[in-house]
């Protein structure tokens, strides 16, 4: 259930909000969606790609966070707040309403144990609420550009299914479908012209931002093949010998 309602200083002066990094708050999906001002904080850590929205079968980015479903390799560090956090997911329970800001009163964040105030004694918005602002100063009109972008990269026959396919140590294998990324061959075979284009508008940088994180494919991999022996090591150890 959703109850969402415009925020106000006067009625939620006392509401405080859980906005830290959780499972239990969503925070375990194995793809979220991003915007293109994203791409630099998110090509350090996280696979960068396209998906389409099962409702519309429009086309999205997203950073590819697990291998399986309700999966996310990186909740330790975000938790830790080591590393950057999508702001789908910075963002929430809180939506645009017009101009201002609304809420959801029934998500579990609001008035969680350990949530933060949402005003000062003045009425202000606290650190904590400027935050979310400063998400949304970037969301909203980066939604709208990265569909421009993606638009583009169609016209040009750019994109292209992605088959990600890893086998673990433990014997299973993890086939993740449904993803696409930049078509390098068709990319290689612009015209200049195009090129300068793409070029002028910032499209190269956020192409070779998306080219480049796929390295990072690898090192998921090996992050999530650890966690998978982790259970076999400790069995082996409790079954080792003792000494003396």
């Amino acid at each position: 259930m959703t109850q969402i309602v415009p925020l106000n200083k006067e009625f939620h002066r006392t509401l405080k909000v859980d906005g830290r990094a959780s499972a239990a708050y969503g925070d375990n999906r194995r793809f979220v969606q991003v915007i293109v001002n994203e791409f630099p904080h998110l090509v350090v850590r996280y696979p960068i790609l396209f998906s389409k929205d099962g409702n519309t079968g429009q086309f999205y980015c997203g950073a590819l966070l697990g291998f399986d479903e309700g999966e996310n390799l990186f909740l330790d560090e975000w938790t830790e707040r080591e590393f950057y956090r999508p702001l789908a997911l910075q963002r929430a329970p809180f939506y645009t309403h017009g101009s201002e800001l609304a809420i959801d009163l029934d998500h579990p964040r609001v008035g969680a144990a350990g949530g933060k105030a949402l005003f000062d004694e003045f009425g202000r918005p606290s650190r904590y609420l400027q935050s979310i602002i400063w998400a949304f100063q970037d969301l909203k009109p980066g939604i709208e550009v990265t569909k421009v972008f993606i638009a583009r990269l169609l016209e040009l026959n750019l994109i292209e299914p992605i088959d990600i396919e890893v086998e673990f140590d433990d014997g299973t294998m993890r086939n993740c479908e449904g993803l696409y990324t930049v078509n390098q061959e068709v990319l290689s075979r612009l015209a200049d012209a195009v090129v300068v284009e793409l070029f002028r508008r910032g499209y190269m940088r956020l192409i070779d931002l998306m080219i480049a994180s796929l390295k990072q494919i690898a090192l998921m991999a090996r992050k999530k093949n650890t966690r998978l022996l982790q259970p076999t090591e400790s069995l082996a150890f409790a079954g080792a010998p003792g000494e003396g």
